[in-house]
């Protein structure tokens, strides 16, 4: 995981100085197709690049709204993924729904993937494992269990179950790439395993029988009138080896 820090103190979120004992973990994504950090995470530490709208969300209430994830995972400005933490871990986020609004609030860690045009895979993989590389921290830092109901959730899972507001993310955007919530919930838990990665036994090594037939080659090592000189050439090549040797007459 590649982790960066840069809490969004001019944010409304962080002065409210609220905390939370995190009791869980929400997956967001951002629904706009920028995979920049940039773009949320500001002003630039050298890494993160220019933003030219300076529309971050380190303001009081970015667009207008009262939000703040504590991270956001994307792209720095030399085109690698990497996770910039937002807001202290246990501080008490507004990502579930906006402001004192859903109670997820109060109980999760909440975290938004940049999202791009949602069809470029090799940004999804990398940004797919990053969020899980996370998720595996905070369950140690934490002891959370991934697989236990309710502990790790896409905000669409959340609105389900009554703890945040109406929103798809993740599930418009994991599907397409052939992923799902249970998928990335097993992924945390094999990293917090050691077997991140497990690899399939290789396939069963078959042999295939030639497809031609066999051309054989037969080479006549001489021609007798006399039946003696025959019997002792034929004798000679067996003597070298020649086991299949024979006499033939016309």
């Amino acid at each position: 995981m590649n982790l960066k820090k840069l809490i969004l103190t001019e944010n409304a979120c962080f002065k409210t100085g609220q905390t939370i004992t995190p009791k869980g973990i929400m997956v967001h994504s951002t629904g706009a197709n920028n995979p920049k950090l940039s773009r949320y995470v500001g002003p630039d530490d050298g890494l993160l690049g220019k933003n030219p709208n300076n529309n971050h969300w380190n303001t009081a209430r970015p667009d207008g709204r009262e939000i703040c994830p504590h991270a956001f995972i994307g792209k720095l400005a030399d085109g690698t993924v990497a996770t910039y933490q937002t807001l202290p871990w246990n501080h008490r986020g507004w990502h579930a729904a906006s402001g004192n609004k859903g109670s997820a609030n109060s109980t999760h860690i909440g975290f938004e993937i940049c999202e791009d045009g949602l069809a470029d895979a090799n940004y999804f993989n990398a940004v797919y494992r990053e969020s899980a590389e996370l998720c595996a921290m905070l369950c140690t830092v934490y002891k959370l269990d991934p697989m236990a109901a309710g502990v790790i959730i896409g905000h669409y899972e959340g609105h389900k179950l009554g703890v945040a507001s109406n929103h798809a993310d993740p599930g418009h955007w994991f599907p397409r790439h052939g992923k799902t919530m249970d998928d990335f919930r097993k992924l945390v838990k094999q990293l917090l395993d050691g077997t991140p990665n497990p690899v399939p036994p290789p396939p069963p090594v078959t042999t295939v029988p030639p497809t031609t037939p066999q051309t054989l080659y037969r080479v006549q090592v001489g021609a007798y009138s006399s039946k003696a000189n025959a019997d002792a050439a034929l004798a000679r090549a067996k003597a070298l080896g020649f086991k299949d040797a024979f006499i033939f007459t016309q």
